[in-house]
């Protein structure tokens, strides 16, 4: 079992840029693959990023595609989620997830995780 525990979200203004982390507790980190989520008022949850066991392979949303980058750090049991160009649009609290032993590379939906953060929130100012 892991238990994720999200941090650095914030208020920043349009254009801006900011940094999530999501840290894991275990000794097993590199056993999980990772995903981030984000989930607006009044909107169902959807899928941002997703990092494969040892971070070889990385798939994003198209709305996040070219601005956001995901990445872990095995020795230090965290993942992640540089943002950049930041819109209004990307207002949300945003989801650590974790899946043991994944069957797939990466994976998008979430359904597919095993294991969730509290979340963060980011509030983009425009």
């Amino acid at each position: 079992q892991v238990q994720l525990v999200e941090s650095g979200g914030g208020l920043v203004q349009t254009g801006g840029s900011l940094r999530l982390s999501c840290a894991a507790s275990g000794r097993t980190f590199n056993s999980y693959a990772m995903g981030w989520f984000r989930q607006a008022p009044g909107k169902e949850r959807e899928f941002v990023a997703a990092i494969s066991l040892s971070g070889g392979s990385r798939s994003y949303a198209d709305a996040v595609k070219g601005r956001f980058t995901i990445s872990r750090d095995n020795a230090k049991n965290t993942v992640y989620l540089q943002m950049n160009s930041l819109k209004p649009e990307d207002t949300a609290v945003y989801y650590c997830a974790a899946v043991f032993r994944p069957t797939r590379v990466v994976t998008t939906d979430g359904k597919g995780y095993d294991y969730w953060g509290q979340g963060t929130q980011l509030t983009v100012s425009s």
